[in-house]
């Protein structure tokens, strides 16, 4: 199985306003040569966490097979979801909360399963602006994508 490094993050200008995300995947292929590609786009609308979540969405659904897959993310909303299994409990209570409200972004967490269900992964958390190489290429990629959209409107 294909051992991938996925890096992620997301950003938001105002929360809800124009959003984006970037996210780096990585490879090193039998001969050692490291292969990596990047992913990023923009919303007019959207949140952080709407941002942080298609971060990773969208480097797992650029997977085209079976991969073992370390995930990096900033984002504790992500990464306790899974590694706290806050996600089991949504899932047990059809999606709500401990108490009792709707988990927000459902489409989005149903999406990123998904998109998860092939792979291997593990679930770690980087902090954020603390001079992570990647975390900050994907920081980079993320506030350019939203700044992007901001910059349309003015």
């Amino acid at each position: 199985m294909m051992k991938v490094t996925l890096y992620s993050d997301g950003a938001s200008r105002g929360n809800p306003g124009p959003g984006g995300y970037g996210t780096i995947l990585q490879y090193t292929d039998r001969a050692g040569v490291l292969h990596e590609k990047e992913i990023s786009e923009g919303f007019r609308e959207t949140t952080n966490n709407r941002m942080e979540l298609m971060g990773v969405i969208a480097g797992l659904e650029a997977l085209l097979k079976p991969c073992s897959v370390d995930v990096w993310s900033d984002s504790q909303y992500v990464i306790k979801a899974f590694n706290d299994h806050w996600i089991d409990g949504w899932k047990k209570r059809g999606w709500k909360k401990a108490d009792g409200k709707p988990v927000l972004n459902e489409e989005l967490w149903k999406r990123l399963l998904l998109a998860a269900e092939p792979h291997e992964i593990t679930w770690h958390w980087v902090k954020g602006h603390d001079g992570h190489p990647e975390n900050e290429r994907c920081d980079a990629l993320a506030t350019a994508a939203a700044d992007a959209l901001s910059s349309d409107e003015e």
